[in-house]
């Protein structure tokens, strides 16, 4: 078994795309015709994007996300070498900034900001020490 797919529930899942594409330098891959689904280019795994009516629609409860309160015990990562760069563009194009780009005790660099709907995105850097 293979991690396949993390999809965050959106208001809108055309805006939520072209703000990935915005602030975060991702690649539309795929909207359906309805644009209650879309996906972003990020390597082997899937982001998608989903409309809060999917969920009714496959009978699962949840609660919408509010990007003026506190976000729910998970984040999603990207991970590169320019965190400083890729954070000050993710700010410039309509994230919110929550905790600037600082070194963790490890050697990691990392941020943290908002997306459109809330979702809290982590921009850092490679944990090295994994590859050796």
């Amino acid at each position: 078994m293979k991690l396949g797919y993390t999809i965050l529930y959106v208001a809108d899942v055309p805006a939520a795309l072209d703000h990935y594409r915005d602030a975060f330098d991702w690649e539309v891959s795929f909207l359906h015709d309805s644009n209650l689904y879309g996906e972003i280019a990020t390597g082997d795994t899937v982001l998608g994007f989903a409309a809060y009516q999917m969920a009714e629609m496959n009978g699962v409860e949840m609660r919408a996300s509010d990007p003026t309160q506190s976000t729910g015990p998970v984040n999603i990562t990207f991970v590169t070498e320019d965190v400083a760069g890729h954070y000050a563009q993710a700010v410039a194009n309509g994230a919110v900034a929550v905790k600037p780009p600082a070194t963790k005790p490890w050697g990691q660099v990392s941020g943290y900001l908002r997306d459109i709907d809330g979702h809290l995105v982590e921009i850092a850097s490679p944990i090295h020490a994994r590859h050796t």
